[in-house]
């Protein structure tokens, strides 16, 4: 897999933001993705040397609806997520300094 395949989008949430000062960033990637596969794409998608990374899939949640038909029920998708931790010599992440 290609980097651009592998990193999907960053995730963006209060507990995330926390992190950018301290070099720790956070993405939705591929589900078939390992963590060696992830921190060689985002050292060649954002030029930064890894330090770590930390995986975690989540899974979907339930969701139901009443309609006039009757009700629903549906799953959201499953995702994984990545915590990457950058070294302490490495320039951090332009896309994310321009959010804090």
């Amino acid at each position: 897999m290609e980097a651009y395949e592998i990193i999907r989008k960053p995730l963006l949430t209060e507990k995330s933001y926390v992190g950018i000062q301290s070099k720790v960033y956070t993405f939705i990637v591929d589900k078939r993705a390992n963590k060696i596969e992830i921190a060689k794409a985002v050292e060649t998608m954002f030029g930064v040397e890894v330090d770590r990374v930390n995986t975690i899939n989540v899974k979907g949640h339930k969701k139901s609806q009443n309609t006039k038909a009757g009700r629903t029920v549906g799953k959201t998708s499953d995702i994984k997520k990545a915590i990457v931790t950058l070294k302490e010599n490495s320039k951090p992440i332009a896309f994310f300094d321009s959010l804090s």
